[in-house]
């Protein structure tokens, strides 16, 4: 099986899919890797780190990819360059098949199978392979570290000869894998912490990690694979009037609450931002998929009413090294999930063979034999039980 992986170029995204570490893993599962020249250069990783490891340098990114079986990315190519696939090959990215129906449409018409590593469910047995869980894992962390170096004020309580120093405030809202590894950060940093989630289930994992969970009364709520239910008006309205009150108290408020395939709900509005202390910090982590935060901006920090609103498309960018780790070998795990170890006899040296029957494939893969497969984009795009292109 040949493996590619071409350089990233979405603008300010600094993550690769595959590491030196990796690369060397699936090359000694039988593999052929092929990456880009220059591949890791945002994360320190030389051509000659990925040649140790048996890889392929290719002068550039079409040379990469022309005869490529399988092609490990982390952003969704644009709609010119769905070209540059072979038909008949696989794509494994972050594909966002929720947000424009062009690229589906195009990975479609080219023949190419295309698998959304976002679309990776909530199982014990996808934990390795769940991508969008370990970029959320340390998109938590920076954005506490975000937040502390632009707040102004020391986060732990602090005592000196000149007085003593009350630690900070910090309210994350949402609980799932970010939000929990905010409030762990944020622990370990010395603030105080309360965490809010619609998910009463959340309470322990909250206080297992020594935060205050703040409990509203919002009456029945869920979750479905893995991400809160859409509250109704009124529920939302209960719950901006208990979370107001404790934005109020914070210096530092993180919004993580998102909804699977939708766009996020506006938990902190303009008004709720009017009741906090000037010069307190917001960090939304939902901007891009609609902001959690009334006035939040993609890529800027804007003030309102004295309060800064922080809000990044690309948290995880921020930390590329360690989220290119962790991104790589989620793919590494997942390539060979796709290779199966008695495939052509062969596993990863052998041919690629998509198993339509496999519960992973059936979740992650969208396009394949030149249709749309998979049932929730299809339905999105209107195209019923599937369309040839």
């Amino acid at each position: 099986m040949r493996i590619a992986a071409a350089r990233e170029t979405e603008a300010g995204e600094l993550r690769v899919a595959v590491t030196p570490e990796s690369c060397a893993k699936l090359t000694k599962g039988g593999a052929k890797l092929v990456v880009e020249s220059d591949l890791g250069a945002s994360g320190w990783w030389s051509d000659e780190a990925y040649r140790a490891t048996e890889a392929e340098i290719a002068p550039d990114r079409r040379f990469a990819l022309e005869k490529a079986d399988v092609t490990l990315a982390v952003r969704r190519p644009t709609p010119e360059q769905v070209g540059q696939y072979r038909p008949g090959s696989a794509l494994v990215c972050f594909l966002e098949p929720f947000r424009e129906d062009g690229v589906v449409k195009a990975l479609a018409e080219r023949g190419v199978s295309a698998f959304s590593v976002e679309l990776m469910p909530r199982s014990t047995i996808a934990q390795k392979m769940d991508a969008l869980s370990s970029q959320h894992s340390i998109a938590g962390y920076y954005m506490v570290l975000l937040a502390a170096e632009r707040l102004g004020k020391a986060l732990p309580m602090m005592v000196t000869p000149s007085g003593a120093i009350q630690p900070a405030r910090v309210l994350v809202i949402g609980a799932g894998v970010a939000g929990l590894q905010a409030i762990a950060t944020a622990k370990r940093l010395g603030a105080r912490v309360e965490a809010f989630d619609t998910r009463p289930v959340v309470k322990e994992q909250v206080e297992s990690l020594g935060a205050r969970f703040v409990e509203i009364d919002l009456g029945e709520t869920g979750e479905e694979g893995g991400y809160a239910k859409e509250l109704t008006d009124e529920q939302e309205s209960r719950q901006r009037e208990g979370l107001a009150d404790r934005c109020a108290q914070a210096d530092i408020v993180i919004t993580t609450a998102q909804l699977f395939g939708r766009p996020a709900p506006v938990v902190v509005t303009r008004e709720m931002l009017g009741r906090m202390k000037a010069g307190s910090m917001v960090v939304d982590y939902a901007v891009e998929s609609g902001g959690n935060v009334e006035g939040s901006r993609p890529d800027e920090e804007v003030s309102i009413a004295g309060v800064r609103v922080i809000g990044l498309r690309n948290y995880p960018a921020m930390v590329a090294v360690d989220a290119s780790r962790m991104y790589a070998n989620n793919l590494s795990a997942f390539v060979e999930r796709l290779s199966g170890p008695g495939k052509d006899g062969g596993g990863l040296a052998g041919e690629l063979t998509i198993d339509t029957d496999d519960e992973i494939v059936q979740a992650t893969l969208v396009t394949h034999g030149g249709k749309v497969v998979h049932p929730m984009i299809r339905e999105r795009l209107g195209l019923g039980s599937g369309i040839k292109g």
